[in-house]
């Protein structure tokens, strides 16, 4: 085998990082954002008891959204304020894994998704800590963090079918970075 050629697809590493490669994640397309906060909506109630909004404003405790539209600087000083949908980016190498001491954040193989246990949370906000997007929040009133999961029962996440101005994109990497060279 010629040593500059990559390792066959065989080593279970390798056939790993090609697999995540291509996995869908949620982008946002902040020059379209407007910070109406209608993600936030959707993921509530998508995380309800009810998984309907009337119902949802009516339960107790309220369902917590797992997405938060932002407004950030980006160009320092205030000088361009944009929105921003922020939620768990569900890295490769996930610091939060690393950091939770009671193994409750775990990197699913087959799917890619950074999964949270609320059983297994300690509330020690390591998680929190580490993340280097905030996008792991720590609930008044609530023992354990709260994270985006991708919506598992849907096809389409609801934060990304709720946006009105398609702001947020569900596709793989590859695919976003052509859509915005299209652009």
């Amino acid at each position: 085998m010629n040593p500059e050629s990559p390792p066959p697809l065989s080593t279970g590493f390798i056939f790993h990082e090609q697999l995540v490669s291509y996995l869908k994640e949620i982008f946002c397309r902040i020059d379209r954002c407007l910070g109406c906060r209608s993600c936030e909506i959707a993921c509530a109630v998508e995380h309800s008891q009810s998984k309907n909004l009337i119902s949802a404003v009516q339960e107790s405790p309220a369902p917590l959204h797992r997405v938060r539209a932002l407004i950030v600087d980006e160009k320092g000083g205030y000088v361009r304020l944009r929105s921003i949908a922020l939620q768990c980016r569900h890295c490769h190498e996930p610091a939060c894994a690393q950091a939770c001491i009671a193994g409750g954040i775990v990197r699913d193989e087959i799917s890619g998704a950074v999964k949270f246990d609320r059983e297994k949370c300690v509330a020690c906000w390591s998680c929190t800590m580490v993340c280097p997007f905030g996008a792991i929040v720590r609930v008044s009133g609530q023992s354990c963090a709260v994270k985006c999961d991708l919506c598992p029962d849907r096809e389409i996440p609801a934060c990304v079918q709720a946006c009105p101005t398609t702001a947020l994109v569900f596709c793989e990497a590859e695919e976003f970075e052509i859509s915005l060279k299209d652009n």
